[in-house]
């Protein structure tokens, strides 16, 4: 919504998309890149003290990019206000999902808690850009960026006063020494294995945007974009909860090769479409394939990460897909305007997820040593057999 809601507003005071489209850049570069310091802060010292004041940050960066754009204000002003808007934007799906594992660690809820997770985030990215635009163009054009804005911090003040629920600082906890490689360390194999999971989702992502849009193009039907991809969304929204309600005894790390397998099979279908109804149809079996794996993935990155570094390295993983999502966005950009067209786009996420799916097969023993030498031992749970 943040992003919409931005481009919608620089554009309407500046008249240039491209003005819009720097400013929505900037927003985005920051959050990438310095979202993993702050949940590194998080870790170290408490979600609470550090996302109350990056949330009053957030509300004076949002409040001074919406005050220099309606007085019309040059663009390196307006980056400068993304820049700080970005920056400070809480990860709460990352902080989320470590107080899910603060809770359940070890424990059979905890795939279904993580479904859970997915589930959410699925609705708010059908929603949630509907939501801005409309706001932006029948209310101001502040209006959505406002609204983005507003949902965050208020949120986020809710979020943090429920102390209860957040992980121990680890300045304050021991430290995880059943963790596979040692305490405190995102440097590992394992979990450069998983980053490469989640760039690769987003890479799936970004060409299946830009992919559809142009398909829809091409056959004289560009508003049945939004829908097309809707669709994809829609099959995810109802993967998600039959999964976490699966349970499947295979561990995860057997899982994700054949899942991300799935995907990249699935990924042929586009290819095959002749006409906007067969992409609708095509795109439904790759849809159905997201959900699983974003789960697996998020309960692998939980299982094989120190408890110390946990939400870093959540926040990360978010970091790769939208990496993912910039990157392989501008340059399926270009291969659908050249000769080989939308198909020449939609073969990109079969090639990623095709070697993505060759890695973890490989790293298949790895992740799974490691998630079991992650493991809490039976000891350290109270006689019944609650978490800490």
């Amino acid at each position: 919504m943040a992003g919409l809601g931005i481009v919608r507003l620089v554009h309407a005071e500046t008249g240039s998309f491209g003005v819009a489209g720097l400013v929505t850049g900037s927003f985005a570069v920051a959050e990438t890149l310095v979202g993993p310091q702050t949940a590194r802060l998080m870790d170290r010292f408490g979600q609470p003290r550090v996302l109350v004041p990056l949330l009053c940050a957030h509300a004076g960066a949002i409040a001074a990019l919406i005050a220099l754009a309606l007085s019309e204000a040059p663009a390196v002003p307006l980056m400068a206000a993304g820049l700080g808007a970005g920056a400070t934007v809480p990860q709460i799906g990352a902080l989320s999902a470590a107080r899910w594992s603060a809770l359940l660690h070890g424990r059979a809820e905890l795939t279904p808690a993580f479904a859970l997770e997915t589930i959410s985030n699925d609705v708010a990215f059908l929603l949630g850009p509907g939501l801005a635009v409309l706001t932006a163009t029948r209310l101001h054009p502040a209006a959505g960026t406002v609204l983005a804005g507003v949902l965050v911090v208020g949120a986020g003040l809710v979020f943090a006063a429920l102390r209860r629920t957040a992980p121990a600082p680890a300045a304050t906890a021991a430290p995880d020494r059943t963790a596979a490689r040692g305490p405190g360390t995102l440097l590992t194999r394992n979990f450069a294995t998983l980053l490469t999971v989640n760039l690769a989702l987003g890479v799936f992502f970004g060409s299946m945007q830009v992919s559809v849009s142009a398909f829809a193009g091409v056959h004289h039907a560009p508003a049945a974009a939004g829908f097309l991809y809707g669709l994809m969304s829609a099959a995810s929204l109802l993967a998600g909860p039959a999964y976490g309600r699966h349970r499947p005894h295979t561990p995860p790390a057997a899982q994700l090769p054949l899942i991300l397998a799935f995907l990249a099979c699935a990924s042929l279908l586009p290819l095959l479409a002749d006409a906007p109804w067969q992409l609708g149809l095509a795109l439904l079996l790759p849809g159905a394939g997201v959900a699983p794996c974003v789960i697996v993935s998020s309960t692998l990155v939980e299982s094989v990460m120190d408890r110390s570094v946990l939400t870093q390295a959540l926040t990360w993983t978010n970091s790769a897909s939208a990496a993912g999502i910039a990157v392989s966005a501008a340059a399926v950009g270009g291969l659908v305007d050249g000769p080989g067209g939308t198909r020449a786009g939609f073969a990109v996420p079969l090639l990623a997820l095709t070697a993505t799916a060759a890695l973890t097969w490989s790293r298949r023993d790895a992740l799974t040593t490691g998630t079991t030498a992650s493991r809490r031992p039976p000891a350290e749970a109270d006689s019944s057999g609650a978490a800490p």
